[in-house]
């Protein structure tokens, strides 16, 4: 991946224990207005069809643009080294329709 550039000052960053612990997020809203982007962080759990948001994120245009770059980069690494993150609701590209290869509708074999 980058190395980290000689020419660049060291940053120090600072976590408390209670961020050090993090939040669970399963849903995310994203929200643009011509100067930022705000990273809503909600969890759904099951029951009521409510969610909560639980972290708000505010970012320039510039860092959120730095921000997809990194995530890019690790999800690649990630799919590299664990395989495919499939997605819910998404049909793969091998079965688009969601049917098992070899089937019918009515589920007699075409084979």
């Amino acid at each position: 991946m980058n190395q980290p550039n000689p020419n660049l000052p060291q940053i120090k960053v600072d976590l408390d224990p209670e961020q050090s612990e993090g939040t669970y997020s399963n849903l995310a809203f994203l929200h643009l207005s011509p100067s930022e982007f705000i990273l809503d962080f909600a969890r759904l759990m099951p029951g009521p069809a409510r969610a909560k948001i639980h972290s708000r994120i505010i970012l320039t245009p510039q860092a959120a643009k730095s921000v997809l770059r990194l995530l890019q980069q690790n999800v690649e690494k990630y799919e590299k080294d664990n395989g495919e993150i499939r997605l819910a609701g998404v049909p793969h590209p091998n079965n688009p329709i969601g049917f098992e290869p070899g089937q019918a509708n009515n589920g007699e074999s075409t084979a």
